[in-house]
């Protein structure tokens, strides 16, 4: 929808979210001050109640999704008025901050800079989204049907939710995720991540008295961690990081054990694929040693379709009536927008929050990057 009603429309819904610009900021504290570690499903199905009710005051209708081993998970629908498939928001409400990091790091703004654990990553990202259906419904009084999941398990591989938003995605028009931003930039490609645990079996001897006897676990890990790095190739993308090891039991015994947990990254299906043949086939070099290992392409890689590449040049025209550029990128990390990609629904990820440290104590959104942000998520659901 563009010419001079689309322009009024984006005006009218920018004035809204600008009038509205506290309110929004309020929100986002009271997101970040309910702490929701991964790991812990009390503060998580806490949360989950939080949301639901959240979302009544948008106009939602939302359900919480029992679920076992992760916190529950919550779907609001706004199917009023409307025929045909739903546009599909997504996001994560778990971070990967311990319980009490609230504490340690309370929510704060400081200028143009709002602070706190999972204020980037990706608490803003839901505060935009929520706002984004507001204004929409509010200010040109459009209704159209959405469904909007936020998940409890993202940071850990989301084992429990994905075959909901699967699901959700399968039967969508357009999923448009609410992860952070690239620097400001959508994210049209993405890494996919493998996850794998190597073990690795030997024979344990007296270091001193029978060191023939013994055939070392750790020696063995030593030789396939350099195995795998060396597979690293930063020019196609792909990286391998064996980044927790372990083993052995005595400074003076022959290992026995050692394992291994390794992240694997690529940017094309395919060469997932290859990576994760090359993991499963590892072997030792002595021939009596035993090597197993565990593990599969948890996100498969979100390539840059002329689906998702349409969906970005049309946001980009979206935000230049907002008044700023949008430029793309390809993200290292992979997100719940990979596992919609590899149906082939149409997916625009990144239209989270503008800000950094991800993760990190330095995790930060800038405040005045809210209401554009809102403002364009409204124009998608309003055009797509």
């Amino acid at each position: 929808m563009g010419g001079q009603k689309g322009e009024q429309r984006m005006d009218r819904i920018l004035r809204f979210l600008q009038e509205h610009e506290e309110e929004m900021l309020e929100d986002l504290r009271l997101f970040v001050e309910q702490e929701t570690p991964s790991t812990e499903k009390k503060l998580l199905d806490d949360f989950a109640r939080f949301l639901a009710d959240y979302a009544a005051t948008v106009g939602g209708r939302a359900e919480i999704l029992p679920a076992v081993g992760s916190g529950n998970h919550v779907r609001i629908r706004w199917d009023d008025e409307g025929s045909g498939p739903p546009i599909f928001l997504l996001g994560h409400y778990d971070t990967v901050w311990a319980e009490g990091t609230i504490k340690e790091m309370p929510f704060g703004v400081r200028g143009d800079i709002a602070t706190g654990p999972g204020v980037f990553d990706m608490k803003c990202g839901l505060v935009q989204g929520f706002w984004a259906v507001r204004a929409l419904r509010e200010v040109p009084g459009i209704k159209r049907p959405m469904v909007f999941v936020c998940n409890s398990d993202e940071e850990v591989g989301s084992p429990t939710s994905r075959a909901l938003i699967e699901e959700e995605a399968r039967g969508a028009a357009t999923v448009l995720v609410l992860e952070p931003s690239l620097g400001g930039a959508l994210k049209t490609a993405r890494k996919g991540v493998g996850r794998y645990s190597v073990r690795v079996t030997g024979r344990p001897s007296h270091a001193g008295l029978d060191p023939e006897g013994g055939i070392s676990a750790i020696e063995e890990m030593a030789r396939l961690v350099l195995e795998l790095h060396g597979h690293t190739d930063h020019r196609s993308g792909t990286t391998i990081n064996v980044g927790v090891i372990g083993g052995g039991t005595r400074y003076n015994v022959v290992a026995a054990e050692a394992f291994a947990e390794v992240d694997v990254r690529a940017v094309t299906v395919a060469e997932a694929e290859r990576m994760n043949e090359i993991l499963l086939s590892l072997e030792p070099q002595h021939g009596e040693a035993d090597v197993r290992v565990q593990g599969d392409v948890i996100w498969p890689p979100m390539e840059r379709t002329a689906k998702i590449a349409e969906l970005f040049y049309h946001a980009r025209s979206l935000a230049g009536e907002i008044g700023f550029d949008l430029e793309e990128g390809l993200a290292g990390g992979a997100s719940d927008g990979c596992l919609c990609a590899a149906l082939g629904v149409p997916v625009l990820d990144g239209l989270g929050a503008v800000g950094g440290g991800a993760h990190a104590v330095d995790e930060h959104v800038e405040v005045a990057s809210m209401v554009p942000r809102a403002a364009l998520v409204a124009r998608l659901l309003e055009t797509l």
